[in-house]
């Protein structure tokens, strides 16, 4: 009977131990939604300052701007590095989620790209202007155009702007609203076109050839940095405080700055 008993003890604590070994193992796990470029690059180039801290990072990429908020919001992923803050607020008041930020991370800036039309100067009156559909980047990218000096929109619109906020259009200009994901597919087609930065830099185009740039002292740049969003409660936890800093070390800024020539901007 106590051989019985002590082998019943010996499997109960194997038992036991087995599933804290579990537990850990999952806890040194980060699995991470993201935009493949530039948000799935950076991840990957943090994947050696994590291993430092015995942290594994598990990757998913994603092509839209939905998808990756509903499975973090589903408790599928631990945290998702794709959108800027701005976006997220809007989300959660949209779907009625509760994502949080646990740190921004860098800033795209928005970029006018040439289609049809070489040059800015060169648009002629009822040119086509391809913009992000989504209520916030449009209101950036047409932020963008009133910079440049090609409309104005009505006093006081700001981040909520959108084409029906436009209140000078002197020479015309056809606002095409557009999928932000398919606008580098549309190129071709507009005169030019205002391109999300990830999605610009996934098509090859870079920032120093766009036809202009938002400006880096700007408000675009503090309302729209690219953030690690998680579930509210979960800013602070070992593992996404771990993410943070290796996407903030030395090591990750330097791969930044050197594969995105300006495309991509580290903050503080």
């Amino acid at each position: 009977m106590k051989k019985f008993v002590a082998l019943i003890l010996a499997l109960t604590l194997a038992l036991s131990l087995a599933a804290c070994g579990g537990k850990s193992a999952d806890d040194k796990n980060i699995k991470v939604g993201a935009s493949p470029a530039p948000h799935a690059a950076i991840l990957e180039a943090a994947k050696e300052e994590l291993a430092k801290e015995g942290y594994t990072l598990e990757i998913v990429e994603f092509d839209d701007y939905i998808l990756p908020n509903k499975a973090l919001d589903g408790k599928e992923l631990d945290a998702n590095y794709f959108q800027h803050i701005t976006y997220m607020n809007n989300f959660n008041e949209e779907y009625g989620v509760h994502l949080a930020s646990a740190a921004g991370i860098h800033y795209e800036p928005f970029g006018i790209y040439a289609g049809k039309t070489a040059a800015l100067a060169d648009l002629q009156d009822g040119a086509k202007i391809a913009v992000p559909n989504d209520a916030t980047n449009e209101a950036r990218a047409l932020l963008l155009l009133q910079q440049e000096g090609l409309l104005t929109l009505k006093d006081g619109v700001g981040l909520t702007a959108t084409k029906a906020d436009i209140q000078d259009n002197p020479h015309n200009f056809e606002i095409v609203e557009t999928k932000a994901e398919l606008l580098t597919a549309v190129l071709a087609d507009v005169d030019v076109a205002v391109i999300n930065g990830n999605y610009a830099i996934d098509a090859g185009l870079k920032v120093k050839d766009a036809l202009a740039v938002e400006a880096a002292d700007g408000a675009a740049a503090e309302a729209y940095v690219n953030v690690i969003a998680v579930n509210q409660g979960d800013e602070n936890s070992p593992k996404i405080q771990a993410l943070v800093k290796a996407l903030k070390s030395d090591a990750v800024k330097s791969f930044i700055d050197t594969t995105y020539e300006g495309a991509v901007v580290t903050v503080d």
